[in-house]
């Protein structure tokens, strides 16, 4: 494949039937796709391989977190679908997330599929200081994401979901070719809804962000394809869409 889109766009939908009418509506060399907890529970591994046979590039965002043993299987399971990246929760510790690195590098090797890249989990863009306090975590967002993208780091994983305002930061302290994965991005003047910690798409890659997972500006858009791309080329210009 050729280099990787920028933007993934998330598959937010209840039903196979829905995410492949989305999906139909885009082009894969202009976006990555994530299918994540609900769609996955609603359909089945098939729906992963079939978007995959259509030519794109898969997040399987189901955030893994479990003991060592049980969390490398699923991630094992998750690279023979063929998925281009899929996602641990850090909180799970160092042994987890190494459990599952190796996992992910013997069943690429053992398919001859490309391994996937395996991002850790850090803080969800929905959760503020507040939040985290309210579960014994005494640190604000950006520290306690620091915090676990440096353990995620150590453990060889290939980088972290943070939101693009820790991005900047993580940049700096765990170099250029430690990807970030950025939820929580909505176009200017879109609604924020769910998430508290938001950028646009050129804020978010100019901060250092290195893929974007958008939603409901694409898929509610009446012309998905149009929006995507309008996004991409706010991305290749640097300004607000």
């Amino acid at each position: 494949m050729s280099t990787a889109p920028r933007v993934i766009v998330a598959l937010d939908f209840p039903d196979a039937i829905s995410a492949f009418g989305l999906a139909s509506r885009l082009d894969p060399a202009k976006c990555a796709l994530k299918v994540g907890k609900e769609l996955f529970t609603a359909s089945d591994a098939g729906l992963v391989r079939e978007l995959v046979g259509r030519g794109f590039r898969v997040f399987l965002d189901l955030k893994f977190h479990d003991i060592p043993n049980t969390a490398a299987q699923a991630c094992a399971a998750a690279t023979r679908l063929g998925v281009w990246m899929l996602n641990v929760h850090a909180s799970g510790g160092s042994a987890m997330m190494a459990a599952a690195r190796d996992a992910v590098a013997r069943a690429s090797a053992e398919t001859g599929a490309p391994k996937p890249l395996l991002i850790a989990v850090t803080v969800l863009t929905s959760l503020a200081e507040r939040d985290l306090a309210e579960i014994g975590i005494r640190a604000t967002p950006e520290e306690q994401v620091l915090r676990l993208a440096r353990l995620a780091q150590a453990q060889g994983l290939d980088g972290v979901g943070c939101s693009a305002q820790e991005a900047t930061a993580l940049k700096r302290a765990l170099g250029p070719a430690f990807k970030l994965v950025t939820p929580g991005i909505r176009p200017a003047g879109a609604a924020t809804q769910d998430q508290a910690r938001v950028m646009t798409p050129a804020q978010a890659i100019a901060a250092g962000a290195d893929y974007l997972v958008i939603g409901r500006p694409i898929t509610a858009a009446p012309d998905p394809l149009a929006a995507l791309d309008a996004i991409n080329a706010s991305i290749a210009s640097g300004a607000h869409p």
